[in-house]
């Protein structure tokens, strides 16, 4: 039997040989812990999300627009979050520090986005396009800087997944598949609120932007 001894380092005071660290980078170590800590992320982050859409909420109910829109963004994040899951798994990439960290803000800001929304809109929040006739236009908290900002949130959640589980196939395929949904609704949505609000919305259209935040926020 031949020994390799390209691995073993020098032999002090006779002592046995010792072996090398393998030149692993750290960024990438696939150990058991090291390959379930994204997925665990992953996986908290879509448990939180339940547990925030099943929080109860003081909201005021009116007539719904549509319902489409909301299942195909059901569709959308479903399609991510296991597409995500499934290249983690096929490709083993394991753990990488960067992308981890990476996903973990977007997740961060997706969380801290969306509270800020939902504590803005108070008891108008709705999933739906729901615009009920006492109706407030809301343009304080975030919707300062953009006028939709629990749809940014949304896409920072869907990159946080991809991003955590080192997914580069299925985070090419957020903004093709999110984007055509967020255009659908927001078609809808708009024209409901342009209803609602008239030509103060429409100012409201032509002075802040959609989703990415302007450089100063918007003065009622």
């Amino acid at each position: 039997m031949h020994r390799d001894i390209s691995r073993e380092g020098p032999h002090e005071d006779g002592g046995a040989p010792q072996q090398n660290a393998v030149d692993t980078p750290l960024s990438t170590l696939n150990t058991p812990p090291m390959f379930t800590l994204p997925l665990i992320a992953v996986l908290a982050i879509y448990a939180a999300r339940m547990v925030e859409l099943a929080t109860p909420r003081g909201v005021i109910r009116g007539p719904v627009s549509e319902r489409w829109s909301l299942r195909i963004f059901w569709l959308v994040g479903s399609m991510i979050f296991i597409g995500s899951i499934a290249e983690y798994f096929i490709r083993g990439r394991g753990l990488d520090w960067p992308w981890f960290a990476a996903g973990a803000a977007c997740a961060l800001g997706s969380f801290a986005l969306r509270r800020r929304a939902i504590a803005a809109l108070g008891r108008f929040w709705s999933l739906h396009v729901e615009i009920r006739d006492e109706h407030e236009f809301v343009q304080d908290g975030p919707f300062r800087w953009m006028r939709h900002p629990t749809y940014l949130s949304m896409l920072l959640e869907l990159l946080a997944g991809a991003l955590i589980l080192r997914a580069t196939f299925t985070l090419c395929l957020v903004p093709l598949l999110y984007f055509p949904a967020l255009a659908f609704r927001l078609k809808i949505e708009e024209a409901a609120l342009i209803a609602k609000f008239g030509d103060a919305y429409r100012l409201y259209i032509r002075t802040t932007p959609a989703l990415l935040p302007r450089l100063w926020p918007h003065s009622p």
